[in-house]
């Protein structure tokens, strides 16, 4: 399974807004410094998880962006969900439904492995990152 690099860096960006909040809000201009992440993909997401109501935004000096809710609140299938779409793992490269969809022989395990993906990250929060991760701190 391949991750997009919207769900990645949406993923690493909210793990450093929260461990970087101070319970103040944080500029995307200082997400985008330390984790290297264009300023202008940083808007896109982040306009994604405010529709999504998983971050909320602050305007005019010391504005930023803080979390709409607690971090254990928050999973990173919420995360994945308000930037991409669904994770699938898949090996098909026509969707069912189109005129070159022919049902897959393995078909059935992909969905299943697909499945047992969105439940493993929907298992785990911005917070069991943080807490499960000690060294992730002083990285971010």
């Amino acid at each position: 399974m391949r991750l997009s690099t919207k769900s990645r860096y949406a993923v690493t960006s909210l793990l450093d807004m929260v461990m970087n909040a101070d319970n103040a809000p944080v500029s995307l201009a200082e997400i985008s410094r330390r984790q290297g992440i264009s300023l202008s993909y940083l808007e896109q997401l982040f306009a994604k998880m405010r529709r999504n109501n998983l971050v909320v935004s602050t305007r005019g000096p010391g504005g930023g962006y803080s979390l709409s809710c607690k971090p254990e609140d928050v999973s990173i299938s919420d995360i994945i969900s308000a930037v991409d779409d669904k994770v699938e793992v898949t090996n098909k490269d026509a969707l069912p439904g189109s005129m070159s969809y022919e049902p897959c022989l393995t078909e059935q395990l992909w969905e299943e492995l697909s499945i047992q993906i969105e439940n493993y990250l929907s298992n785990i929060s911005l917070a069991d990152m943080i807490n499960n991760q000690p060294e992730l701190v002083q990285k971010i």
